[in-house]
């Protein structure tokens, strides 16, 4: 059966991700630091040839993929955005520390939401429309390995809710400039809605690709 492999990997570093302030569908670009991030990583490590870039239309994102992957086909998908934070937008844990509403949102389940944001359970429902695309537009197209420039908190999202084996999504976090490997067949994503992870990515220079 043929496997697809989809590289997921998370933006670079923007200013709002170093002052730990909680950005979500506001477009800021990635920081002087986060791009020179991305290209010391691009000399120590090993990126992935690809045949295409999936990714979440915001800058932070398309800039990481124009970095990392400047001669591929950049397609973008709004369902890749990050998770809306609402009211909590632009703010630092600390400033939000004593909000009621903030502390309620931290102890609620998969439909808690950030006042006038989104909830974990919309987040997955746009996650698994995105991948499901992307999936598909790969097997039409003959695409045996593309790249997913995305957000952290969708990429614990997708691989807790549909990778296997199970993890909780505080277990499959991404670095910036870093992500995992998975791989689907038509057979597993049709009947069961999964994929296996295989690993991380970038690569080491000393092990590669598997």
């Amino acid at each position: 059966m043929k496997g697809y492999r989809i590289s997921i990997i998370r933006h670079g570093m923007t200013e709002a991700n170093e002052k730990g302030i909680y950005i979500g569908r506001t477009d800021i670009p990635l920081s002087p630091k986060g791009a020179a991030d991305l290209a010391a990583k691009m000399d120590e490590f090993d990126y992935p040839s690809v045949h295409r870039v999936y990714s979440s239309p915001l800058r932070r994102c398309t800039e990481t993929a124009e970095i990392l992957f400047p001669y591929n086909e950049l397609v973008t998908i709004d369902d890749l955005s990050e998770l809306n934070m609402g009211d909590f937008e632009g703010k630092t844990i600390d400033e939000l520390a004593k909000r009621e509403d903030y502390t309620k949102w931290l102890k609620g389940g998969k439909d808690s939401r950030p006042p006038n944001g989104e909830s974990l359970e919309e987040l997955t429902a746009r996650t698994y429309k995105a991948l499901h695309n992307i999936i598909i537009n790969m097997m039409e197209d003959g695409i045996t390995h593309s790249a997913l420039i995305t957000h952290g908190g969708v990429i614990s999202n997708m691989l807790s809710c549909f990778g296997l084996p199970k993890y909780e999504p505080s277990q499959i976090t991404a670095e910036a400039g870093g992500g995992f490997d998975i791989l689907v067949t038509a057979q597993m994503w049709l009947n069961s809605q999964a994929f296996e992870i295989l690993g991380y990515c970038p690569y080491d220079r000393d092990e590669g690709i598997e």
